[in-house]
């Protein structure tokens, strides 16, 4: 075993071990960040004034009025802007929890809830996704606990192989979880672009760098699953070879109906079986059973009784 363990694919570990890391940073900015979409809303101008000298419309007044006793207030006002010169075009950027767009008065963004803007009948959808999304990290976090833990613990190969295959379910529980979440949020912003507030729906609109940084993270949780579980199923593979040739070079020399119950027990493993094996770690416990009962000299136990205990009257 302890070759086994020396021969292990540290480099795929450590290649999943990143990829995990690397899914885990870019679904955790994306979350926290606004940047899921972005666009420009049509809005009229305001009147220009002291305070808005640019983006408005401007009022010209007549050269009499101060002359005049007329107040402003009675004054006409006329604007000769038409079509789209009396609208102004300003930025937003929406994300999962809030949606800002530029001010008009400033330079400063006013910010508002998503969940608030979206439809109220899409809003369970939203939550949903939002769940999902955090469900997401927090499995991404425990893969990457467990691939951790897979790293630094070198006692048991057998301990090892498990953490590697929980390691890897949970990586690919993750990904699926991250893809509805992200398709559930797209389908509730269009939703919200047709039948959101009259002062928010955008006039034009794309996805922005968080939508596809939540993406580029969900294809790193999937390359990681995918790596993790090429490392298990190889290091299987060689348990099992390992221990076939073991056992060809230590019966060589056993008589003839020890040889056939050997080969009828290995080749056991590989026939369709009425109680299925439920992973291959069982088939990994039936080798190292299989070798102290036999391999192993017992001043008690015999090779021939652990024969006759295992298959009774039967013959080769």
């Amino acid at each position: 075993m302890m070759e086994l363990l020396k021969g292990l694919p540290w480099r795929r570990a450590f290649l999943a071990v990143i990829l995990n890391l690397l899914a885990l940073s870019l679904s955790t900015t994306a979350l926290l960040g606004s940047y899921w979409c972005t666009g420009t809303q049509k809005v009229p101008k305001p009147l220009c004034g002291k305070s808005k000298a640019t983006k408005c419309i401007g009022v010209p007044m007549p050269p009499d009025t101060g002359a005049s006793n007329v107040s402003s207030q009675d004054v006409v006002h006329y604007s000769w802007e038409t079509g789209d010169d009396r609208f102004a075009f300003r930025y937003f950027h929406t994300g999962m929890w809030l949606s800002c767009e530029e001010s008009m008065e400033g330079p400063e963004e006013k910010c508002r809830s998503f969940i608030e803007l979206s439809p109220p009948a899409e809003r369970g959808i939203l939550w949903l996704s939002l769940g999902s999304e955090m469900l997401y990290i927090s499995l991404l976090l425990i893969s990457f606990i467990l691939l951790m833990v897979e790293m630094l613990h070198t006692g048991n190969p057998v301990c090892g192989l498990k953490l590697n295959a929980f390691a890897a379910v949970s990586s690919v529980l993750s990904g699926l979880l991250g893809m509805v979440a992200h398709m559930m949020y797209t389908q509730v912003f269009q939703a919200t672009v047709n039948l959101g507030p009259e002062d928010w729906r955008p006039h034009s609109w794309d996805y922005g760098w968080a939508f596809y940084m939540a993406w580029a993270s969900f294809t790193c949780c999937m390359a990681s699953a995918v790596t993790t579980l090429n490392t298990y199923t190889k290091t299987v593979l060689e348990f099992k070879r390992n221990h076939i040739k073991g056992y060809d070079g230590s019966f060589k020399d056993q008589p003839q109906h020890h040889q056939c119950f050997i080969q009828q027990q290995i080749s056991s493993y590989y026939e369709p079986q009425d109680k299925p094996l439920h992973s291959v770690s069982e088939g990994v416990d039936f080798y190292s059973e299989l070798q102290q009962k036999v391999l192993q000299s017992e001043p008690e136990l015999g090779l021939d009784e652990v024969l006759g205990q295992m298959i009774g009257e039967d013959c080769c």
